[in-house]
């Protein structure tokens, strides 16, 4: 190669490589601008074929999709990551975990190819000081999330990470962490915590039916968002045993304290699948938002 052609190929290599840094460095300016502020939404999403049936519940969902501000991204806190620790999502193309067993074949060969929002799990990183918010890459997106995204946004077109739930803290760690991730909000990120009102598998009823138990938990947390009386959701324990029936376990209950903290004074809210599903399992579910949505 004559020298000549040698600059001018390192020239034009160098111009290569500095017009992706800048590239780069537009994308990452353009994912951290400030937005109008996004809403933050708790979805129950029971039974894992909700992804892929024609119901009540995943109708809701779709018309969710259309109705809400386009986002960014979407952030999801999903009741089945849970770890001791917590961690953002990192991977730029997450896989999509099938984290359930004994469901037709149909659920396992769902796909949800949406790339990984980066940026923001960086920025998440950074913002959070204490407590310490940890990278991996060793998680997707799993049912908690894809089961309610695919009928959201059946394009896969919007990035997404998620937030595990480091169940080793007590409830009030979730609502102040989540308290700490509303900057997000205003950053063009929907934040989508995923998991159950009520949640006893034990107690399903096949043939259908109802518990008292049951809806008197769920009005509960109705009538404790309604009057802003967080206090009474992050301890709920205190309710006993109507408590432990609805909740024998923390972790699809979580999500709701998550989706609490990110609310803030100004924001308006709204219910929708208001209904029970096998007895034991709410749908119920809330947006918090500047605006009320048709749904």
């Amino acid at each position: 190669m004559q020298r000549k052609e040698f600059i001018k190929l390192s020239s034009s290599l160098s111009f290569y490589t500095a017009m992706q840094k800048i590239e780069a460095f537009g994308q990452d300016m353009t994912d951290l601008r400030s937005t109008p502020k996004m809403p933050v939404v708790f979805i129950g999403h029971g039974n894992p074929m909700n992804a892929i049936l024609d119901n009540t519940f995943s109708r809701t969902w779709k018309t969710l999709g259309k109705e809400l501000p386009h986002p960014k991204a979407i952030l999801c806190i999903s009741a089945h990551w849970l770890t001791r620790g917590s961690f953002v999502t990192t991977n730029a193309h997450p896989k999509t975990i099938h984290d359930f067993g004994g469901f037709p074949d149909d659920l396992f060969r769902q796909q949800y190819p949406a790339q990984g929002a980066v940026n923001f799990a960086n920025d998440t990183i950074k913002a959070i000081k204490e407590p310490q918010i940890h990278g991996t890459e060793e998680w997707g997106l799993d049912h908690g999330t894809w089961s309610v995204l695919k009928p959201m946004y059946p394009m896969a077109d919007i990035p997404v990470f998620q937030l595990s739930i480091d169940y080793y803290q007590p409830l009030q760690y979730h609502f102040d962490l989540g308290q700490q991730l509303q900057f997000l909000r205003t950053k063009g990120v929907l934040i989508i915590a995923s998991g159950n009102v009520v949640h006893n598998l034990q107690k399903v009823k096949w043939e259908g039916g109802d518990y008292d138990w049951a809806h008197t938990f769920d009005e509960f947390v109705k009538n404790s968002i309604d009057a802003h009386q967080y206090n009474e959701l992050i301890n709920y324990q205190k309710l006993g045993s109507i408590a432990s029936l609805a909740h024998p376990s923390n972790d699809h209950y979580i999500p709701l304290l998550y989706a609490i903290g990110l609310s803030d004074k100004n924001d308006k809210h709204q219910f929708f699948n208001n209904q029970f599903d096998l007895a034991s399992v709410s749908m119920k579910s809330v947006i918090f938002s500047p605006d009320l949505y048709e749904l």
